[in-house]
């Protein structure tokens, strides 16, 4: 291996890794979560941001994007925190497979060069602190305006049963405060548990010159919330998600 294919991520050199954590990705959501991704016909061609909840495990989003590597051939790069991406001995897993805490110039890059990335708005706060996968995006707009400077459609994704997978304790008032003021608070988490996992893909949202980001934002929102409302039983049930691994009732429904 050569230094030039050391530093390139996109090079052929990668493709046999990521293939191959792929595969086990893919594996191990057959196996315990009889994943399955429904709408993989909504992902454009080109370039899009696809947007989605952040789960504790992130599983959902994570074998979405195994899938749409697997089966489309599209690499989906990930905004993360950028705590994650400097942890020791994680950072050339996240490089392999474009994780990354990307800055506005690289995301319009990114875009440009017809690629899909992936964000999530709410981000670690959602995470910790969101209740039957509401959303916590406050006021922020980044997405929305990327998505306009870049010309490119938003792709709005919803991963059933996600927070079943994992959940946190300790969500009292203090633990807010904490996380508010440091943003690297952690709280205990506990499961693990094989509850059924399925990724909707969303109808894309074109681009639109004559809509603002704030308007952008909020039909984001909806169109995410429609998304979820449809397909998660609320209130989230641990019990609930894992008998859904027995159910052969209409995916689409």
């Amino acid at each position: 291996m050569n230094n030039q294919q050391e530093n390139d991520f996109y090079s052929k050199f990668w493709d046999k890794t990521r293939h191959v954590i792929v595969k086990v990705l893919d594996t191990y959501g057959k196996i315990w979560h009889g994943y399955e991704v429904i709408g993989l016909e909504h992902l454009p061609q080109g370039p899009g941001i696809v947007i989605f909840y952040h789960s504790v495990s992130l599983l959902g989003y994570s074998f979405f994007a195994g899938k749409a590597y697997k089966e489309k051939g599209r690499l989906c790069h990930t905004v993360v925190h950028h705590l994650l991406y400097n942890l020791p001995g994680i950072k050339i897993l996240c490089d392999v497979l474009l994780l990354r805490d990307f800055k506005k110039a690289e995301c319009v890059e990114i875009l440009k060069k017809g690629h899909l990335l992936g964000v999530a708005p709410g981000g670690a706060r959602e995470a910790y602190f969101s209740k039957d996968y509401s959303l916590m995006w406050g006021n922020r707009t980044g997405f929305a305006r990327l998505a306009l400077e870049a010309k490119v459609p938003i792709i709005p994704i919803f991963a059933q049963n996600d927070s079943e997978v994992f959940r946190t304790f300790g969500k009292i008032r203090l633990a807010r405060w904490i996380y508010e003021k440091t943003r690297c608070f952690l709280l205990p988490i506990y499961g693990g548990f094989p509850v059924k996992l399925r990724t909707y893909i969303g109808e894309p949202i074109p681009y639109d010159p004559n809509i603002t980001a704030t308007e952008l934002a909020e039909k984001t929102k909806t169109a995410f919330e429609n998304l979820r409302d449809r397909h998660q039983k609320m209130p989230g049930s641990i019990l609930r998600a894992l008998s859904e691994r027995f159910d052969k009732g209409d995916k689409a429904n």
